[in-house]
């Protein structure tokens, strides 16, 4: 009985996930906001529904009463949150919540699949996390004085870079943290907000210079420091905001050709980004060294097929690192390719709904602080999509929301916290816009009327 319901629930849980990816697309194009919400109502229904299909398999595979108690907590907190937002921010983007909830959701399901005390650990991170996250729409709207800090932005992504190269250990082939803490995933925020406020301001050649050197700075330091997947999406998040301040191509077409030669330059220079590329160009040659990752993600990718073999019917296990940089195989493993592709499209609509949240502000410093965190979060995905199937190079960076890491999952979280703060932002603009033009219309009719009384 317990292997039919196995048996049945993946192909339970895929329909589920295909039906919920369906929404989010639906959702965005739905001008009637009562239907809207519907769809969105609907959406925690799939979530609510795909959770409990999980858990349900998990524990009758492990009969350990952990995963029942870790499956109230988790529902208590989804809960709490979509409760607390409905409460305090009434304007927020309850599609943006629902997809960070079913991202949470997947992880913390394969997560409870391989360590009940490791998602347990990744349940308390988010709640922290989201607590601090409740305030940062209101300190989005309130403090001002944010664009001014531009030099202090700098100063501490450089400061704490810095810090982490000569201070940290070498783990997995880099330095990446420092006490425990990934300072490189606090500094992706505070360098979009150094750029923003640097280039909402003045986009002249002078400025896109010094700007162009602190980034480089911070590029710099992490490719020494060996964390190259980082090194990229600071990289990347460069390139997009100094195009779209500046909108001249050149810069764009000048960066990318700066970025390919220093990466011919990196790879003569430094021996373990060969590694990574060697292990990328043929990882059988290299498979009782740094190709053993990507082999055992390309198995396990690979034998999962279109449907998965089921939770728990796996063996993620044998993936290396497989709770933070290979999760996505695992869930192909188990859940099948489907699923996997249907994830992406959820992250697909997570990026779209950040770039035209970006696309309607009208202030360039928050228009430019959007489509920078969107860049970060659109290129980490890439990354660890494209490094676990082997289409890149590995570069050792995590499934934002999904894979497990506190500083990754706290960082996401405090993302979206101000992507929520800034679409609460482009409704009050639309309020004060629609508001500015009844006051004209009636002004307009005002003068209409009394032309004609002066007439009678």
């Amino acid at each position: 009985m317990i292997n039919v319901i196995v048996e049945l629930s993946k192909y339970i849980i895929l329909t589920l996930m295909i039906v919920y990816t369906f929404h989010c697309f639906y959702a965005v194009r739905q001008p009637d906001n009562d239907e809207r919400n519907e769809l969105l109502q609907r959406q925690l229904t799939l979530i609510f529904s795909m959770d409990f299909m999980a858990f349900l398999v998990i524990y009758l595979k492990t009969f350990d009463f952990k995963v029942v108690q870790f499956y109230v907590e988790m529902l208590g907190f989804f809960a709490i949150i979509q409760i607390l937002y409905r409460i305090f921010y009434k304007k927020a983007s309850l599609l943006l919540l629902n997809n960070m909830c079913m991202l949470l959701s997947i992880g913390f399901i394969m997560l409870c699949r391989l360590d009940i005390a490791t998602a347990n650990k990744q349940l308390l991170i988010a709640s922290a996390a989201n607590i601090i996250a409740l305030v940062i729409p209101v300190m989005i709207r309130k403090m001002r004085f944010l664009r001014k800090l531009t030099w202090i932005y700098a100063a501490i992504g450089i400061i704490l870079l810095a810090a982490v190269f000569v201070l940290a250990r070498t783990s997995y082939g880099a330095k990446l943290s420092l006490l425990g803490v990934q300072p490189s995933e606090a500094i992706k925020i505070t360098f979009v907000f150094f750029l923003a406020s640097f280039l909402s301001r003045d986009i002249s050649f002078r400025a896109v210079i010094q700007v162009s050197v602190v980034a480089a700075l911070h590029v710099g330091i992490l490719v020494l420091s060996r964390d190259l997947g980082s090194a990229v999406i600071f990289f990347a998040a460069y390139l997009v905001m100094v195009f779209v301040a500046t909108r001249n191509a050149g810069y764009l077409a000048l960066g990318i050709a700066g970025g390919s030669a220093a990466s011919v330059v990196a790879y003569h220079l430094f021996g373990h980004v060969r590694q990574r590329v060697s292990a990328w160009k043929d990882p059988m040659a290299v498979y009782q060294n740094e190709g053993y990752q990507i082999v055992q993600s390309l198995f396990a990718i690979g034998t999962g097929g279109w449907f998965g073999m089921g939770l728990c019917q796996g063996s993620p296990e044998s993936i290396p690192v497989v709770k933070n940089d290979f999760i996505f195989s695992a869930i192909c493993e188990e859940l099948g390719g489907i699923f996997a592709i249907c994830l992406i499209l959820v992250c697909m609509s997570f990026f779209l709904m950040i770039v035209n949240i970006a696309l309607r502000i009208i202030n360039p410093f928050y228009k430019l602080i959007a489509l920078g965190l969107g860049t970060e979060y659109a290129f980490q995905v890439f990354l660890t999509i494209g490094g676990a199937s082997k289409f890149i190079p590995m570069t050792g960076v995590t499934l934002p929301l999904v894979s497990y890491g506190g500083s990754s999952v706290l960082s996401t979280i405090i993302m979206l916290a101000i992507i929520q703060g800034l679409y609460i932002l482009r409704e009050d603009e639309d309020e004060e816009f629609e508001k500015r033009r009844k006051e004209a219309v009636q002004r307009i009719r005002a003068r209409e009327e009394a032309g004609r009384t002066g007439q009678i």
